[in-house]
């Protein structure tokens, strides 16, 4: 008697037991990216409403770290690709129906307007400044002359770039996790937040500081609410969806994930900035620090949690 032993399944590598693709440089690009769109979102917004003398930081200083996010933001990027040498493809085309082709296009855009802002603001930021070339001086001018013109595109390819960011990953709707429209939202809500983050740790002005933390403790409201509405939409749907909402209810995300994001990374900053408006003394570095270490920590864990969720089984 002639005995087979079939067995099925299946066994992709990188796929199978669960999505292994993504590493540190996509979390890594979608936090500098929403760090970059925050910050010049605002500086745009400050600029527009005639508020630069009053929010010196976020419409000079701040706005050079952008560039830099970036930059490193891209590089990163350019580390997870597979076939580097082929990235100028995304540029023969427009795909209006692609968050790839958006994403491309619009940091394509925002990168080097990111360095003309800073360029315009560099004789006021550092002292003695000197063009070497005739042709740097011109331009200069012609930058500062259309200032708020650039300012009015940067703040709309800086929400075009804070969304992207959430939406590069729902648009991967097998993965249970991910195939949510709150993502574009709630990035870009994260991504405005942790640039007002940054420009209230730079800032020395009491002033300035106090007006960009009542926007940011709205924004961290904001933020709540959309992350409670993450999770009530999930449990409200079908199975898989249920299962991925438990990796942070009582899964392996649920300690790092509300203690580092939920706790740490918007609960406790949002109380630090309340205190602060409240006349305590309140070193504002700290919950600074921690809504950007909270905003790192929650794009690698949906990075990651989204890969280990899936539909088939």
């Amino acid at each position: 008697m002639k005995e087979e032993l079939f067995v099925s399944g299946r066994n992709i590598p990188n796929i199978d037991p669960f999505l292994n693709i993504w590493h540190w440089e996509i979390p890594l690009y979608l936090f500098l990216g929403g760090l970059a769109a925050g910050i010049m979102f605002f500086a745009g917004l400050f600029l527009v409403m005639g508020k630069e003398k009053e929010m010196e930081t976020t419409v000079k200083w701040a706005p050079f770290l952008v560039p830099v996010a970036l930059v490193v933001g891209l590089f990163a990027l350019f580390l997870d690709l597979k076939h580097q040498l082929f990235f100028w493809r995304l540029y023969t085309t427009i795909r209006m129906e692609s968050p790839m082709s958006w994403g491309a296009w619009t940091l394509m855009i925002i990168t080097p307007l990111s360095f003309f802002w800073v360029a315009s603001y560099i004789k006021e930021v550092v002292p003695g400044w000197k063009w070497r070339l005739p042709i740097f001086e011109s331009f200069e001018s012609l930058v500062i002359k259309y200032r708020k013109h650039i300012a009015w595109l940067a703040m709309g390819l800086a929400i075009i770039l804070g969304v992207y960011t959430g939406i590069l990953l729902s648009a991967f709707n097998a993965r249970p996790l991910w195939n949510t429209s709150i993502l574009g939202p709630l990035f870009l809500v994260s991504g405005m937040s942790t640039g007002l983050a940054a420009i209230i740790w730079m800032s020395k002005s009491h002033y300035e500081r106090s007006v960009l933390s009542k926007i940011d403790i709205a924004l961290i409201g904001v933020e709540l609410f959309l992350i409670v509405h993450l999770f009530m939409g999930f449990l409200a749907a079908n199975q898989v969806q249920v299962e991925a909402a438990h990796l942070f209810l009582g899964g392996e995300f649920t300690v790092t994930f509300w203690v580092f994001v939920m706790i740490l990374g918007l609960i406790v900053p949002a109380f630090l900035e309340t205190l602060e408006l409240f006349g305590y003394k309140i070193p504002m570095w700290i919950p600074s620090l921690l809504i950007l270490i909270g905003g790192l920590m929650f794009r690698f864990i949906m990075v990651e949690a989204g890969q280990i969720t899936r539909y088939l089984y």
